[in-house]
């Protein structure tokens, strides 16, 4: 996180609290070359560095001895009673004095018309320094001086609540003369996981990528037949450059060697083991926090021990899969109870 002194009396500080770290989630499937489907995935963490000691100085409260009156405004396109959350992050400053040096009292009246701080909910933060990125931010006072009231810190509106506690409590930090240098870590430290509010897994969404264009990459340096095996992955790529039924439309494909979205590859690996068939790796962020993927960045598309003629129908089957049709009833005929004749055909044409 970065920091800039700005052009302003008492040469004001903006610190702001960089966005999200979103955890990534990869889940592996399975299927044998003429058979069912199994699951499983993995869950990350997070660590918290040591504390260092206070930048604040004892009984330098910037705010002064009387009660600070916070007001609360929805700046946003949500609907919360973000009130409550702000009286929650004031709760923890006041029981904080171990952290600041001095004590500090809270008044949250939401609508306040002459309030000394206001904190503002928004859905996009106002520029914060050269912090790109924010989730939120405010001024970093340490002297009366560069009390200018009415103060405002911003707080994106899409966290989570425990988030948006979180967040608020930083920035509350910060009008309290605290740096990211400064304990409590967990609270001030410029970078923490964060997580939104709910949002739809991919599993639940029509088309769970950003975006319709792709890279894909090849590997059948382990194929029985490199080149009929990169022939096969080319029937199923402009399959579905030419909007099949049931998916979604004006989907692009660029061949590359470098990390793609799209890795399709040869030979068994740790999570697919199988003597005949195939798997998929589904790969991406997981911003609520749930344990479930919202919104896919990668797959991995591996095939073991098939015969060249059956590639283009495994790869095939794992796209659709990836596009978004999870279930065999949702996916193009092609894929609906292929025989393994039907899987060696020119099912593409």
């Amino acid at each position: 996180m970065a920091t800039r002194t700005l052009a302003l009396a008492c040469l004001l500080v903006l610190a702001g609290c960089t966005t999200p770290l979103d955890p990534t989630a990869g889940t592996p499937t399975a299927v044998p070359a003429d058979g069912p489907v199994s699951t499983a995935g993995t869950t990350p963490t997070a660590s918290t560095p040591t504390d260092r000691p206070p930048t604040a100085t004892p009984s330098a409260n910037p705010w002064g001895d009387e009660p600070i009156v916070v007001a609360v405004r929805n700046e946003g396109s949500r609907d919360r009673d973000f009130a409550a959350l702000v009286r929650e992050a004031t709760a923890f400053w006041e029981e904080g004095s171990r952290y600041l040096g001095f004590d500090v009292e809270y008044e949250v009246r939401p609508d306040a018309e002459d309030p000394d701080l206001i904190v503002a909910f928004t859905d996009e933060i106002p520029d914060c320094g050269d912090v790109s990125d924010a989730v939120g931010c405010a001024p970093l006072l340490t002297d009366s001086r560069q009390v200018d009231r009415p103060e405002t810190a911003w707080v994106k509106t899409d966290l989570s609540d425990e988030s948006t506690v979180l967040v608020t409590e930083h920035e509350l930090g910060h009008t309290l003369g605290l740096t990211h240098d400064d304990p409590p870590r967990d609270v001030m430290r410029a970078r923490s996981v964060l997580y939104t509010e709910p949002q739809p897994n991919a599993t639940e969404r029509a088309f769970p990528w950003a975006d319709a264009d792709f890279t894909v990459r090849v590997d059948a340096a382990n194929a029985s037949d490199p080149a009929g095996a990169r022939s096969q992955v080319d029937h199923a790529l402009t399959y579905y450059e030419d909007d099949p039924p049931g998916m979604p439309t004006n989907l692009t494909f660029e061949r590359t060697d470098a990390d793609a979205e799209v890795l399709i590859r040869f030979g068994p690996t740790a999570d697919c083991r199988a003597s005949s068939g195939s798997c998929i790796g589904t790969y991406g962020t997981d911003p609520d926090g749930d344990g479930a993927i919202e919104t896919y960045t990668r797959v991995e598309i591996t095939l073991v021990g098939l015969d060249t003629e059956a590639v283009g129908w495994h790869v095939g089957y794992w796209l659709a899969h990836a596009f978004g049709a999870e279930e065999d009833e949702e996916k193009p005929p092609p894929f609906r109870d292929a025989s393994g004749r039907d899987r060696r055909s020119a099912w593409w044409a």
